[in-house]
């Protein structure tokens, strides 16, 4: 492992990712497996003027085995102390840095319906938690570090030491820590999102046509919508962060009831350990009214049952395949590098930012501005080098938006 990147992947995390502030408390949320990484971001975290930094380490395959010997009463339990706990250290003005390791597969032979009601009984347990979070109140990052069995999945052909290096140098390439100045070059690129936030912004979409192979969706928009993209304004200091690393979209809210249409994945879908492959949708009036995936299909229904929101969608994003995921040519089998890989969009809960008034309201009143809401927020890929997208504007003009996968 080369140190020296990984401590240039630890100062990007803190200095953009989260952007910590002096005084500023740092949660870490990682894998047994990341301890290294996790030292180098509390050294980072410390020499930044961090109060006070504390990881809660987990294990995916201690995880695991709730799901197979708990007791059937006790997959809906999620304890009161532990919500307390997370909405304390939110409230506290704390960044969160959330650290995978992927294993794409783990969770293959495991009964979707009691991965569901673990995830339903965890998202309701921790909605004020998340609530803090969609208000803007709390600086956040997810980012993610190589594990055996995530290398083998994205690099089948070498062995596992060798598949664990070529990840962690993919890893590095598309995040610019290859870069002479990986912060600046972080800097950089989100000034160029923000150029295209600034375009569609002032472009008064009323809806999106997506044409590719499989492919046939009109998107509206909600009549005051905010694209975002690169990062956002934590709106307790003020402070500009980048929530996920990497990032190459400029996202917003499409309106929940205006959707209408067929839509194909162009990539799979790595759920709860399961992969959902070659899965579309039909549209009617915002709802998911049939589906149909070749691979994953009980996990998918799993998650489309959640609540009533779960059918609906709550973020349309737009990623070129320019993008250095996307020219890479692998599929990393996570969401967290697939979404920026290509044009997503995401099932369930839209975001209040991506709304204008949105922070004033709460979440279920979010859907009276035309917004989405759902205990679950799940990115899945549309995007290729055959996807053409055209807005109509509100004074009727068309504008081509994106051609043969690109920005036009």
């Amino acid at each position: 492992m080369d140190t020296t990147l990984l401590k240039k992947y630890a100062e990007v995390a803190i200095r953009v990712g989260v952007n910590l502030q002096p005084g500023q408390p740092l949660i870490i949320n990682a894998p047994v497996t990341a301890l290294e990484y996790v030292r180098a971001l509390t050294e980072v975290a410390y020499l930044s003027g961090a109060s006070l930094v504390r990881c809660e380490y987990h294990d995916d395959l201690q995880n695991k085995l709730r799901y197979l010997y708990s007791s059937d009463e006790h997959l809906d339990y999620f304890p009161l102390w532990r919500a307390e706990y997370m909405e304390g250290y939110a409230r506290d003005g704390a960044c969160v840095i959330s650290v995978l390791a992927p294993n794409p597969d783990l969770l293959a032979d495991v009964d979707p319906i009691k991965i569901a009601r673990v995830n339903k009984s965890t998202a309701i347990g921790i909605s004020n938690y998340r609530e803090i979070f969609s208000k803007g109140g709390v600086s956040w990052l997810v980012i993610a570090v190589p594990s055996p069995e995530w290398a083998q999945k994205v690099f089948p052909e070498l062995s596992i030491e060798a598949g664990i290096d070529a990840l962690w140098q993919l890893i590095y390439e598309v995040n610019r820590i290859d870069h002479h100045d990986p912060v600046m070059a972080w800097e950089s690129h989100v000034e160029k999102l923000q150029e295209k936030v600034n375009f569609l912004n002032h472009l008064h979409i009323k809806s999106l046509h997506y044409e590719a192979p499989g492919t046939d969706l009109t998107v509206e928009l909600p009549m005051d919508y905010v694209f975002e993209g690169g990062g956002s304004v934590n709106t307790s200091n003020d402070a500009y962060y980048v929530p996920n690393l990497p990032t190459e979209e400029v996202f917003s809210a499409p309106y929940k009831f205006g959707v209408e249409g067929i839509l194909k994945a162009t990539m799979p879908l790595s759920h709860n350990g399961v992969l959902i492959e070659n899965f579309t949708f039909t549209f009617e009036k915002g709802k998911i009214i049939s589906f149909s995936a070749d691979k994953g299909y009980e996990t998918l229904k799993a998650l489309l049952d959640t609540d009533d929101g779960a059918r609906y969608l709550g973020e349309v994003a737009l990623v070129p395949v320019t993008s250095p995921i996307y020219q890479s040519g692998k599929i990393f089998y996570n969401t967290l590098f697939d979404e920026n890989a290509t044009c997503h969009f995401a099932l369930g809960r839209a975001y209040p930012t991506t709304i204008k008034g949105g922070l004033e309201v709460s979440p279920q009143e979010l859907e009276k501005l035309g917004g989405n809401y759902s205990l679950i927020h799940v990115d899945f890929m549309v995007g290729s080098e055959m996807l053409n997208i055209t807005a109509t504007t509100h004074d009727g003009k068309t504008v081509v938006i994106f051609k043969n996968g690109n920005w036009a």
